[in-house]
């Protein structure tokens, strides 16, 4: 039976407990692989992975937008593959995925990847003083933070998956994600994708599992300084308080 790997530090691995979790495909209800029964273990060596690759990564835009943009070519060069996997895993149909969810993907990438190419910032002069002859000038720097944890959903999981991680990485920070462990094939197949384009190791690194175990070593774990969650209310606003 096939196995979701976690994909960290470049590699696909399995997970530090050596256990897993089943995956049903849901028109027939029928387990159809398995994926990783992830833990702290595994994102605390995402974390690590994703801290040595910062400083790099951030370092040039250019650099960032040329690998982006080879994971959105490669997305089209293998719709009907995920495409096919979207249903599969979802149960929805097929034709929906093919022309919205897998190209919604790509074009999250690409919005992002060029956007960084064409970034502004505002700058603004105060009147001169009596101590001085001219004004201060006052401008905004845009750096990225660190290591952002990016929690997706079920319903849509390439498409939001792909929505969260794009502007993370675009602006010079690397990820770690969670997808979610209803649908975690196409996390499973994207980071693949991503080892195909030449992405660095450590930059994006994905942990499957379950939300009490893997979602909340993500968002209280001290080195990721920023957290983005779609999924329920309650979820949220535990998300929220331990933040």
């Amino acid at each position: 039976m096939q196995r979701v790997l976690n994909y960290i530090n470049g590699r696909l691995v399995e997970p530090a407990s050596g256990q897993w979790l089943d995956n049903f495909e849901p028109a027939a209800g029928r387990v159809y692989s398995l994926l990783p029964d992830g833990d702290e273990r595994d994102v605390d060596a995402a974390v690590e992975a994703a801290q040595r690759a910062f400083p790099q990564w951030a370092a040039s835009s250019a650099e960032r937008s040329r690998v982006m943009l080879c994971i959105a070519d490669l997305i089209d060069a293998n719709l009907e593959k995920l495409a096919r996997a979207e249903s599969i895993d979802t149960g929805k149909p097929i034709s929906l995925a093919r022309t919205l969810d897998i190209p919604r993907a790509a074009s999250n990438i690409r919005f992002f990847a060029t956007a960084i190419l064409h970034t502004h910032s505002q700058v603004h002069m105060t009147d001169s003083t009596g101590q001085t002859s001219s004004g201060a000038l006052n401008y905004t720097l845009r750096q990225p933070r660190g290591v952002a944890g990016c929690i997706s959903p079920w319903n849509l999981p390439l498409y939001l998956f792909t929505w969260k991680i794009a502007p993370a990485l675009a602006t010079g920070n690397t990820v770690v994600a969670k997808p979610s462990e209803i649908t975690p094939m196409r996390a499973y197949l994207f980071g693949e994708l991503c080892m195909e384009a030449g992405l660095p190791p450590g930059v994006l690194n994905v942990v499957h599992g379950l939300g009490p175990k893997v979602g909340a070593a993500i968002v209280k774990h001290p080195d990721i300084p920023a957290i983005t969650f779609t999924g329920g209310s309650k979820t949220g606003a535990e998300i929220a308080r331990v933040a």
